[in-house]
């Protein structure tokens, strides 16, 4: 860096600017200093960085389920902004049904030792123990669609009661009257939430739940669970699906298997409105959760915490749904 400022004949402050995301520095003196350090071959060690301020600019992102495809949306989307505020994420893929309490909390134990400024949780949890340590070591927590289990850190969700509740009341108002709910994981605060605003909807619409079946947010046993809900004598005549990825793996189970027809036979709404719910060969109604206003929720929340440290308290940020109605539910009369 000195022999750098002495090339571009300023000074090594001005250099660290240069290198430094988010500082100011004068175009000229930028132009001189990227000059100097492309002749001398210089480049800025971000390891070396980290020692000297005490700050590696490195978010840890631990995701579940990557073959839900809201979740491929929400990194690239968490990757640009934190891009352009000089952050990098640092990737765990992680397991939301492995053994005991919470098989994230060995990830973040792994994920502390490359000195992150702060972690980002897509959905899944963790215990209480392992937030106080991270709490402890002045690492920020935040949780992306799920409701945190301990006060330490801030959660960002989508309105999924009042998802579940608009849900009721489109099949309803749709003419269905057998309506059932397939869920994801159980115990996943996602899946409880849609499910209780959907309970909720149908009570207050005079309506029991039909049927119900969990098929943990994975394709395959959704597909399996709605197999056997449409197979018994009496089946729904609508099913709310708890999110699109399984709302598909159901529509494929109707239309392929069962020979029932999507939606004079059966309707159907996911939720999520991720891209895919818009092809023709689905055109899935379904709730839809704002990834890009989440995303951006989460990010200056984390950083807001990285930079206010202990004095910033969690928070809990809840972001509104709405329906996207498409063919996989009838027309309105």
């Amino acid at each position: 860096m000195t022999d750098v400022a002495a090339l571009a004949g300023v000074s090594t402050s001005a250099v660290s600017r240069t290198f430094t995301p988010g500082t100011s520095v004068a175009k000229s003196t930028r132009a001189l200093v990227l000059s100097a350090a492309k002749k001398l071959g210089y480049r800025p060690n971000a390891i070396a960085r980290t020692l000297s301020t005490r700050r590696s600019h490195m978010i840890g992102v631990v995701v579940c389920y990557l073959h839900n495809q809201f979740y491929p949306n929400v990194i690239e989307l968490l990757s640009q902004l934190l891009q352009a505020r000089g952050y990098h994420i640092l990737l765990f893929v992680g397991n939301d049904r492995g053994p005991g309490d919470n098989a994230t909390d060995a990830l973040i134990h792994d994920i502390l030792q490359y000195q992150v400024d702060g972690i980002l949780l897509a959905s899944t949890t963790l215990s209480s123990l392992v937030a106080a340590h991270c709490q402890a070591a002045h690492i920020p927590i935040v949780l992306f669609n799920r409701v945190a289990s301990v006060q330490s850190a801030t959660t960002v969700e989508s309105d999924n009661f009042q998802g579940g509740q608009l849900a009721a009341r489109l099949l309803f108002e749709r003419g269905a009257r057998r309506i059932g709910f397939i869920g994801g994981v159980v115990d996943s605060s996602t899946s409880r939430d849609r499910e209780a605003g959907f309970l909720s909807g149908l009570s207050a619409l005079g309506l029991p739940l039909f049927a119900t079946a969990y098929g943990d947010y994975d394709f395959d046993t959704a597909k399996a669970v709605a197999i056997d809900m449409f197979r018994r004598p009496d089946p729904p005549d609508a099913v709310f699906v708890a999110n699109d990825h399984m709302a598909f793996a159901v529509m494929d189970a109707l239309r392929g298997t069962l020979g029932l027809r999507v939606p004079e036979d059966v309707q159907v709404v996911g939720f999520d409105n991720v891209p895919q719910s818009g092809w023709g060969g689905y055109e899935l109604t379904t709730i839809e959760q704002d990834a890009e206003r989440m995303t951006h929720a989460a990010v200056e929340a984390l950083l807001n915490h990285i930079e206010a440290g202990a004095s910033s308290p969690a928070q809990r940020i809840v972001t509104p749904v709405r329906v996207v109605e498409r063919s996989s539910t009838r027309p309105a009369v």
